[in-house]
């Protein structure tokens, strides 16, 4: 059976031409913007979610291929998260199997709820189990924005489980990084070192505070206490 169409056929039951106007806006999608040609049907993410749960154990990576080929939001986000839950329910040559097929279709994960929703639990996770950083610093390194986003993101689930060298490292990486996206991950990233080692963030700050971009000092001391911002704001 092919469940691909099945998919399809019920996000487009689901479709609101309204719901597509407002979020084409929300997610950049004009010319010239980053997420220029993204095309979006209209939708809740509990709708598409509610779709996840009932296919992920049925549809194969083929299947999930086809949908990532899909100019529709939608569908690349339905098939994406079907490949989240399948890597949880996997075994260990699942999720490497997995983790390869994320990776050779990187470039259908192409904006920013597409990479938050994904590489903390696909690439972080597998990484760290892995203990290796290397796919996180070949996507960095790639000079592809959405792929860069994927790289810093993913060190959320490494800084969940008490690492924050990774994400320490890319925010250094990234410093002189020209697109706001970039500074925004790797702000929130540092903001989240912070909730749970507020020193490695501010030995962060202490170092690099008057070279970051604004974007990206704002994003790390959201949590500070006013003096603390105020300070780092001056730098």
């Amino acid at each position: 059976m092919d469940y691909t169409l099945s998919i399809i056929n019920e996000l487009k039951a689901k479709a609101s031409p309204e719901k597509a106007k407002v979020m084409s806006a929300f997610f950049k999608t004009g010319e010239g913007e980053y997420a220029a040609g993204d095309i979006f049907w209209g939708m809740t993410a509990k709708e598409q979610r509610d779709i996840v749960k009932k296919y992920y154990s049925l549809i194969s990576l083929k299947e999930i291929s086809d949908l990532l080929g899909s100019p529709v939001h939608e569908q690349r986000f339905v098939g994406l998260q079907c490949l989240v839950s399948k890597y949880n329910k996997a075994d260990k040559a699942g999720q490497n199997e997995i983790i390869e097929f994320y990776l050779e279709n990187a470039a259908a994960v192409n904006n920013w709820d597409l990479v938050d929703t994904t590489a903390p639990h696909l690439l972080g996770a597998w990484s760290y189990a892995e203990n290796t950083t290397d796919k996180i610093w070949e996507l960095a390194r790639s000079q592809q924005l959405w792929m860069e986003r994927t790289a810093i993101v993913a060190t959320l689930y490494w800084i969940r489980k008490g690492n924050d060298k990774p994400a320490i490292d890319l925010a250094e990486f990234f410093l002189t990084h020209k697109h706001d996206l970039i500074h925004k991950a790797a702000g929130w990233m540092l903001r989240e070192v912070g909730k749970r080692r507020e020193k490695a963030l501010t030995d962060f700050l202490d170092k690099y505070a008057k070279k970051m971009p604004r974007t990206m000092l704002r994003y790390a001391i959201e949590r500070l206490t006013t003096a603390q911002r105020r300070l780092y704001m001056m730098k």
